[in-house]
């Protein structure tokens, strides 16, 4: 498609900017889902237990959901601007707009908005997903076909194979190894959650400590994107590089939660273990089945040819020299 007296290629279908991910949405309705659904059984919970059963399920799910939803944001990290550059090519047309360029795990997003959105005519809010999972290469192509605004595909450009930059090898490796070690992680967290949930509270602790271990190790997978020289971004007269964003800081504050609790677990375990079981319900004997089994009485026509070497009283065994005593009185 080529260009002639500024007459500009257009999409062929009205296009709408990016409101919010989808993969994202459906992680965050079914955990909400789920906390709904154990709030509902939280009435049938008696006494003190239905505040730390409430603490436990609010703490739980947050941690989840949070492991599950980095796999899909697309902040990690990133970069903003505003600056005056030339919108389309071979035309010296300029506009006023912030670009962006947002990293996740998945692939970027490169986003134009202008300053104000109406300029030449046009509606200039341009939001573009390029995914490590295809070609980048021939999703660049595609962008050339359809005449994206220049700045989209300058930042672009610098994520091919043939860039001299080589960004595509820094961030699509770190951002897929950052991947499956948060899927890890949330394998973690549940094997945690089904210990505490057994008389093993101990080790329910070592593997929250495990999932805090996992979220740390893809934070640092991801940030091996800084270990090569950075290649700068210049828009117009404006240069920017790419800085840790929110979804980074969120992983941190995640894995840091989950280690204070691995930690207090454990400690607590190893100095009060009976109230520690106690506090989740798990090992604990009802006070019914200490019960003894005093002197009483015995009816003779019931222990005729029965055999009482394994007769046994609840909470204890029964010796059997005592019932054969009880036997000869009657």
């Amino acid at each position: 498609m080529t260009f002639y007296n500024d007459i500009y290629p257009f999409y062929p279908l009205q296009r709408t900017s990016f409101i919010f991910s989808t993969n994202l949405l459906t992680v965050i309705l079914v955990f909400l889902v789920l906390a709904a659904a154990f709030l509902l059984i939280l009435p049938g919970i008696r006494g003190k237990s239905r505040v730390l059963w409430t603490f436990r399920i609010i703490i739980s799910l947050y941690v989840g959901v949070v492991i599950v939803a980095l796999n899909f944001t697309g902040d990690w990290a990133e970069g903003i601007l505003r600056a005056n550059a030339t919108y389309k090519s071979f035309s010296s047309a300029v506009v006023s707009a912030e670009v962006g360029l947002h990293v996740g795990l998945g692939g970027i997003n490169i986003t134009l908005k202008g300053h104000p959105v109406r300029q030449l005519n046009e509606t200039i809010d341009y939001n573009e997903m390029f995914q490590w999972t295809g070609k980048l290469d021939d999703d660049y192509a595609d962008a050339l076909e359809r005449g994206l605004p220049n700045p989209i595909l300058y930042i672009a450009e610098k994520f091919t194979t043939n860039s001299p930059c080589g960004l595509i090898y820094q961030y699509r490796y770190s951002g897929r190894f950052a991947s499956a070690t948060l899927w890890t992680a949330f394998c973690c967290w549940l094997l945690a959650n089904i210990l505490f949930s057994m008389p093993v509270i101990l080790y329910a602790g070592y593997m929250m400590l495990a999932t805090a271990a996992f979220i740390f190790s893809a934070m640092a997978s991801f940030s091996t994107i800084y270990n090569l020289p950075q290649c700068s971004f210049t828009i117009g007269t404006e240069t920017f590089q790419t800085i840790y964003s929110h979804s980074f800081w969120l992983a941190l504050a995640t894995g840091a939660i989950c280690a204070v609790i691995g930690v207090l677990v454990v400690l607590l375990y190893c100095t009060i273990p009976e109230k520690m079981k106690e506090a989740f319900s798990v090992g604990v004997d009802g006070d019914d089945d200490d019960m003894y089994l005093g002197a009483g009485y015995l009816n003779s026509s019931f222990l005729t040819e029965v055999s009482t070497d394994g007769v046994m009283a609840k909470g204890r065994r029964v010796d059997p020299l005592y019932i054969s005593k009880l036997s000869e009185r009657l």
